[in-house]
């Protein structure tokens, strides 16, 4: 059909009439309400936008001579923050002359980093941050 004729049909019938697929040979056109089609395409956007899961970065704070029940309790959260889909920062907090002590952050960093390995892989090695220890875990 020639595009003069299918605009007259479609003015006729009170709608407009939209290129669909511009790149088929020859280019497809529909009859459409264009405000109608434009709430219907927003529509789908928002619901899209809804559904989407945002990943957040959660944080556990830890000291380097942290007790082992205090551990397991950090230890049961990373858990569960790394199963919602979540990143975990760990931060290693050193105080007065812990800092002279450096390796005793860095093993529990690696304690942690091996409780996870099944659910999670670093995303970022630990690093020193003045008087903080910092690593990233991010969930498989």
């Amino acid at each position: 059909m020639f595009t003069r004729e299918a605009i007259e049909q479609a003015g006729e019938v009170g709608l407009n009439l939209v290129e669909v697929s511009p790149n088929a040979d020859p280019p497809v056109c529909k009859f459409l309400d264009v405000g109608k089609y434009r709430f219907e395409a927003q529509k789908k956007a928002n619901a899209a936008r809804k559904s989407q899961k945002t990943q957040e970065i959660k944080e556990i704070k830890m000291r380097p001579n942290i007790d082992t029940h205090d551990y397991d309790v950090k230890m049961r959260n990373v858990t569960k923050f790394l199963e919602n889909g979540d990143k975990v920062k760990l931060t290693l907090r050193f105080r007065g002359r812990e800092m002279a002590h450096q390796e005793l952050g860095m093993n529990l960093l690696k304690r942690v980093q091996d409780d996870v390995d099944e659910i999670a892989k670093v995303e970022a090695f630990p690093r020193l941050e003045g008087r903080q220890m910092l690593m990233v875990l991010a969930p498989k």
